[in-house]
C-alpha cells in the first residue's frame, strides 16, 4: 500500500487522485502507526518549511518517516516534502530540517530584468544527470510542472538525479538508495508525471 502523509500542508487528494489513475492502492495516512504500516511512503507538501517541519514533529511524525526510510522502504518526496529531507532552510530565518541528506534550502536568486520572476512556477524541463527510478522510459528533456520560491543545495552532489535552469541550474530531483525526492509536482505534470508515480509504485 502507498501511503500519502497528511500533516495539513499540501493538496492530499490529487496526490492520491493521481496514483489510483495509474492503478496503485494509495491511503491517506495521518499518524506515527499509519506510516509504519505503509509499504511505499510519499511526503507532499505546499508552503513554509519551518511550519511543515514544526507540525511534523508535533505530531510526533518525525519519527516514524525516518525509521520508514531507514528500514529500506520506498519514499517519495514531492516539492516541500523534498526541501525538508535537508538540513536547514532558510525562509524567514534559519530552521532545523529533518536532515536525511546534508545541504540547505534557499531562496532563488535570479535576474528578473530577464523575465525570471521568484516563485518559479508552470512547466519546464529535466536535464538527467543520474537515471532514478522515476524516471524509466521518461525522456530526456521532458516537462514537468513547478510551483516554488526555494531549492535545495546538497552538499554531496552524488545524490543529484535531475537538474533543470531558472537562471542557472538548479537540482530538480534527487535519489539514494530507497528515497528519491522532486521538486516539481508529478500529480501535476500530465502524462510524463503519471509515468513517474507508476514507476515509484513498481519499487
Amino acid at each position: 500500500m502507498i501511503g500519502i502523509l497528511d500533516y495539513g500542508m499540501a493538496n492530499l487528494r490529487s496526490v492520491q487522485k493521481a496514483f489510483v489513475q495509474v492503478g496503485s492502492d494509495a491511503q491517506i495516512l495521518k499518524t506515527p502507526e499509519d506510516i509504519r504500516s505503509c509499504d511505499h511512503l510519499v511526503l507532499p507538501g505546499v508552503g513554509a518549511l519551518a511550519d511543515a517541519v514544526t507540525t511534523i514533529r508535533n505530531r510526533g511524525l518525525d519519527q516514524p518517516i525516518l525509521e520508514h526510510i531507514r528500514s529500506g522502504k520506498p519514499f517519495l518526496g514531492i516539492c516541500l516534502g523534498l526541501q525538508m529531507l535537508f538540513e536547514v532552510g532558510y525562509e524567514d530565518g534559519e530552521h532545523r530540517a529533518l536532515g536525511v541528506f546534508a545541504g540547505k534550502c534557499v531562496r532563488f536568486e535570479v535576474d528578473q530584468t530577464h523575465g525570471l520572476k521568484v516563485p518559479h512556477m508552470g512547466w519546464n524541463q529535466l536535464n538527467v544527470v543520474r537515471l532514478s527510478p522515476l524516471m524509466q522510459d521518461i525522456p530526456e528533456g521532458a516537462s514537468v510542472y513547478f510551483v516554488h520560491s526555494y531549492h535545495v543545495v546538497p552538499e554531496d552532489e552524488s545524490v543529484v538525479a535531475t537538474t533543470t535552469d531558472y537562471g542557472g541550474a538548479f537540482v530538480s530531483s534527487i535519489w539514494r538508495d530507497n528515497v528519491i525526492a522532486t521538486q516539481f509536482h508529478p500529480e501535476k505534470s500530465q502524462s510524463v508525471g503519471l509515468m513517474m508515480l507508476k514507476n515509484f509504485a513498481r519499487m
